[in-house]
């Protein structure tokens, strides 16, 4: 697989299953999909994004993509300089989903203008989950498939 389709279609699974786990695991807890989105823009708008309908909610569908491409990009490029990263693609895979998810949710939002809530351990642990099998697997297997069959040989 080439390398610009290799980041197209990671990107596309990444962010489509992480998107999925948020509209299924928060939606069965009461939030309307376009809140989960407009909650995505939050991140750049503040409480605002709530009273932007549609608008803030495709914004946030955007971004949420976006940072789906970066979350691939680096495992990608950080597997050109460290070979390991493919030739051990599922369990090191996983750990960079797990790292994704720290980041995010102890640097990255707290930064932001968005809100965080308080603290709760199902929705820590479906987040451990999904960054796990959802977003550093599928990064780390994309990164490994667009190296061909060398990535599995020791360099």
């Amino acid at each position: 697989m080439n390398h610009v389709k290799a980041l197209a279609l990671g990107t596309l699974v990444v962010g489509t299953l992480d998107i999925l786990d948020a509209l299924i695991f928060f939606g069965l807890r009461g939030a309307a999909p376009i809140r989960i989105f407009q909650s995505i823009a939050a991140g750049l708008l503040g409480r605002s994004a709530f009273q932007g309908g549609l608008a803030t909610a495709l914004l946030g569908g955007a971004l949420h993509y976006f940072i789906a491409f970066v979350i691939v990009a680096v495992y990608f490029l950080a597997s050109r300089r460290a070979p390991v990263l493919t030739r051990h693609a599922v369990s090191l895979g996983m750990a960079y989903g797990i790292a994704v998810y720290f980041v995010m949710n102890y640097i990255v939002i707290p930064l932001s203008a968005a809100s965080q809530g308080p603290f709760s351990l199902p929705v820590f642990i479906n987040g451990i989950l999904i960054h796990a099998l959802g977003v550093g697997l599928p990064a780390a297997l994309f990164a490994r498939a667009a190296m061909g069959p060398r990535s599995l040989n020791s360099y």
